[in-house]
């Protein structure tokens, strides 16, 4: 598996993802297909890079962050001249249930310590993304 092809440029670990192809149940995507109603071979990803964007949870449009990604010719957000911007602003709208609001803390660690560095934190920051405890002036609690 190549990790970093599955990172997408917004920071999103594609690879730890639990609709990635890879790692999605067939409870999962039974659950998927019954209250939302996708064919379940819509429903496993391949990542954002190798699907262009596009995925049912992401609706007809695609994705824009990769759009702008593309259309600035840089790999990563990071390497944007205009790093960051309101494409990666987070949001508390779900946050319990999407991993977007990572996408700022992913990309700067890649830009501290390198993508392939990050790539071996990935799995334990997802972990903390949504298992952690925050401390208020602590950030989290290990």
């Amino acid at each position: 598996m190549d990790k970093r092809a599955l990172t997408a440029p917004c920071g999103l670990d594609c690879f730890n993802c639990e609709l990635y192809a890879d790692n999605l149940t067939e409870k999962l995507a039974g659950l998927i297909h019954e209250k939302l109603g996708v064919p379940k071979e819509d429903i496993p990803c391949q990542g954002c890079r190798q699907q262009d964007g596009k995925h049912f949870h992401l609706g007809s449009g695609g994705c824009a962050t990769l759009d702008c990604v593309k259309e600035k010719g840089v790999d990563f957000c990071f390497n944007c001249d205009v790093f960051p911007c309101a494409y990666l602003a987070p949001t508390a709208d779900a946050a319990a249930r999407y991993p977007h609001n990572m996408k700022m803390y992913n990309l700067c660690r890649m830009k501290l310590v390198g993508v392939e560095k990050w790539i071996e934190e990935a799995q334990e920051i997802r972990t903390k993304y949504f298992a952690g405890k925050f401390v208020v002036g602590k950030g989290q609690a290990d």
